[in-house]
């Protein structure tokens, strides 16, 4: 191999060992983790720290979550290739990217249009033909295509949102940070059951505000 393939196989083997010793396990997402390079997802000034396991500030003021956040956020969700799922927060496109590995189709909607723009731009170049991009105000879902197997948002709530809540199948699994400010958020999984919901506090985590309505350039 040349310097350069060394270089880039020993920066994998670095961004998989970070994964599962920040708890990352699953083999078909440590899988697709491994398949999804990172770097085309962040452009400019922070393009060279791609492949560290930090969160990087994107356009439109967002930003795209550290490596393993991610990775533990798409093992809770235990997504299997029959499901259709529904992310909330495009952001960058490297989780919904991810996730077309793992579900039969995937949803994301971001409300700032430069965003969707953006990462329709690299769903397309890396063919990955299962992932639906929409701009939209997430907090509503998408009522047309629900129910969803499977929901992640990627911006944190006061408490989870209803409207997707009720985009829920019975059986269904959602992910959501829930917190009152950007200090004290926990990471939950929420499973729709017949006679209600059941939920498990995951983790402490940090996410930018779930936000109604359209972004500006939007």
């Amino acid at each position: 191999m040349s310097d350069e393939a060394d270089e880039i196989a020993e920066r994998k083997m670095q961004f998989l060992f970070a994964l599962r010793s920040k708890g990352v396990t699953d083999a078909r997402v440590l899988t697709a983790m491994e398949k999804v390079d990172r770097g085309p997802f962040i452009r400019g000034y922070f393009a060279e720290r791609a492949y560290e396991d930090m969160p990087l500030p994107i356009a439109c003021g967002q930003t795209i979550s550290q490596p393993s956040v991610v990775g533990l956020m798409t093992q809770a969700l235990r997504v299997t290739n029959r499901d259709k799922v529904l992310e909330v927060g495009t952001g960058s496109g490297y989780q919904a990217a991810i996730l077309s590995l793992l579900a039969r189709r995937v949803y994301t909607v971001d409300r700032h249009k430069r965003l969707v723009q953006d990462a329709s731009e690299i769903f397309r170049a890396l063919d990955l033909t299962n992932i639906i991009a929409l701009t939209a105000d997430g907090s509503f879902g998408l009522p047309d295509q629900a129910p969803f197997d499977r929901i992640i948002v990627t911006a944190a709530a006061e408490d989870p949102p209803g409207p997707l809540l009720a985009q829920l199948k019975i059986g269904g699994i959602m992910v959501v940070p829930v917190g009152q400010s950007d200090a004290v958020q926990r990471l939950i999984r929420v499973t729709r059951l017949e006679s209600g919901f059941d939920y498990d506090e995951l983790r402490p985590v940090r996410f930018v505000p779930l936000v109604e309505g359209l972004g500006r350039d939007g």
